[in-house]
């Protein structure tokens, strides 16, 4: 972890003026074409939430903006960047669930179903030490709908750094297969330039 020296920041400004907000979150949708990915996933019958989940993963820890943390009123540079998400149960009900990120998409994919099994036994939204991690991303899923826009709940607590991320349901367009995507995040620590990054690597990850 790498403390942020404020006064010598080139956003220096931009954090002060938007931490003074009660809510200087901002947020951005875009669709991405996914079509590579999930052919390849239904090839070689992996799970096509996982193998974009890493992808995003992967893009995360590569931005160092989606790795700012404000702590105790000081702005730190994580070291890594692990997985929050919530996770569905059959009976329609969803946890909270932390998994370890790993460059390596096996280790990652392990992981990952280690905490779906927890999930499906278990009950209730499973808010534990893990949920109060601060390095994570948080992300969700609506894989029901293709959504154009979409609101989080927000006690407005302009110290809360972690950005979140959203899938939507996959459709078809002229036979390539589109995803939508949202992502929101604090102001202060970037801007539109860095979540549209984001967007650029995660699609190009998806068709290499």
């Amino acid at each position: 972890m790498k403390a942020i020296n404020i006064d010598e920041w080139n956003r220096k400004e931009h954090y002060e003026f938007f931490s003074q907000l009660k809510s200087p979150f901002f947020g951005l949708t875009a669709t991405i074409n996914c079509t590579k990915a999930f052919n390849y996933a239904k090839a070689n019958d992996v799970s096509f939430f996982a193998y974009y989940f890493h992808k995003s993963m992967t893009v995360v820890n590569s931005i160092k903006e989606f790795k700012y943390r404000i702590i105790d009123n000081a702005v730190y540079e994580l070291d890594i960047i692990n997985a929050g998400t919530t996770l569905a149960r059959e009976d329609n009900t969803f946890a909270f669930s932390y998994i370890e990120y790993d460059e390596d998409f096996e280790i990652f994919n392990k992981n990952l179903l280690s905490e779906i099994n927890e999930v499906k036994n278990s009950t209730g939204i499973r808010f534990n030490d893990d949920a109060r991690k601060i390095d994570l991303i948080r992300h969700t899923t609506i894989p029901w709908l293709s959504f154009n826009a979409i609101l989080h709940p927000n006690n407005h607590d302009n110290t809360d750094a972690i950005p979140k991320i959203s899938f939507g349901k996959v459709y078809e367009n002229n036979g390539e297969k589109l995803m939508p995507v949202s992502v929101e995040a604090h102001h202060g620590l970037m801007d539109g330039y860095h979540v549209c990054e984001y967007f650029r690597l995660f699609e190009e990850l998806l068709n290499k």
